[in-house]
Order: C-alpha cells, then sequence, then structure tokens
C-alpha cells in the first residue's frame, strides 16, 4: 500500500494535438459521444445536457473553452472519441475529448511546474506537466477549470431537463 502513497493514476486523452490527464478519483465514467440538447442562455462552451440513466448531465466543450482546434481523428480513432463523466465536488460534468487513451501510473516526483501558457490553456488550469517519450502530458486540475459561479450556471443546467 505504502508505493502507491507517491502515485498518481491519471485517465489521458487527447484534445487538439495535447495529451491530457485528469486523477482517476474525479472520472466517474466514460461515455460514447451522446446527441445533446441545446439550452437557451447557456455559456458557450456548454454544448446543452444529456440524460445518463436518471441523471441530467451538462457537456462541456472544452475545445470551444480553450480555443483549442479539434484533433484530426480518423474513423477508427472516432470510436474513441466521447465524453468523460467528472464528478466536481458532487457535481457531474460532461466533458467532450477527442480521443480517449488509457490510464497511466504517474510518480509525483515526476510532476513538474506547468509551463505560462500550453496550447492556450493558462497555467491556473494545469496542475503539472509530465515529460513522456513522446512529448509531454499535462495534468488537469479539475477544480480550477470552471470559476465557482461558472459551476453554479453549469449546475442550472442539469434541473433544466428535469
Amino acid at each position: 500500500m505504502a508505493e502507491h502513497e507517491n502515485q498518481l493514476q491519471l485517465v489521458t486523452f487527447q484534445l487538439g494535438k495535447e495529451t491530457y490527464g485528469i486523477d482517476i478519483m474525479d472520472v466517474k465514467e466514460i461515455q460514447r459521444l451522446q446527441e445533446t440538447r441545446p439550452i437557451p442562455n447557456a455559456p458557450s462552451y456548454v454544448e446543452g445536457i444529456f440524460k445518463l440513466r436518471n441523471d441530467i448531465i451538462p457537456v462541456v466543450n472544452l475545445h470551444k473553452r480553450f480555443h483549442i482546434k479539434k484533433a484530426e481523428t480518423s474513423e477508427e480513432d472516432s470510436i474513441l472519441s466521447g465524453i468523460i463523466i467528472l464528478d466536481i465536488d458532487g457535481m457531474r460534468i460532461g466533458i467532450i475529448i477527442d480521443r480517449v487513451a488509457r490510464v497511466v501510473t504517474v510518480e509525483y516526483d515526476q510532476i513538474q511546474p506547468p509551463p505560462q501558457i500550453i496550447s492556450g490553456i493558462g497555467a491556473e488550469y494545469i496542475q503539472g506537466v509530465v515529460r513522456q517519450e513522446e512529448g509531454y502530458l499535462i495534468i488537469l486540475n479539475i477544480r480550477k477549470l470552471f470559476s465557482a459561479k461558472e459551476l453554479q450556471q453549469i449546475d442550472k443546467l442539469s434541473t433544466v431537463g428535469k
């Protein structure tokens, strides 16, 4: 058990040209891309909502949120695109990704502080960066992706469809 105290498990995914990771403990599940119902007057980066079992899940498009160009994916890769359902302090939010990669384990001492700007995403959203053979893995801090006001707005959307 002690050996896991120095490690972080991440769900990794592609968004644009970069690979990102989110703490596996913040991920509830991964769903195939769903048809979403648009919501009038929602923030521009909110695609809409969809129903998952008995929950209404607001879906955020990180491409729009961070002004990232969508990755060019083959038909084969499009099977791996989808929505990661996050649990942010008890609130479920879906984020659209280009391609789910895999679960990786990184040592905390491998995580470097983020550079000021990476592909248009501000350093305030990034927990750290891990150097890998094929480039960098950018670890997102999901609790800083949205301000308290934005989370409140998004949370209201989940009651629209009920």
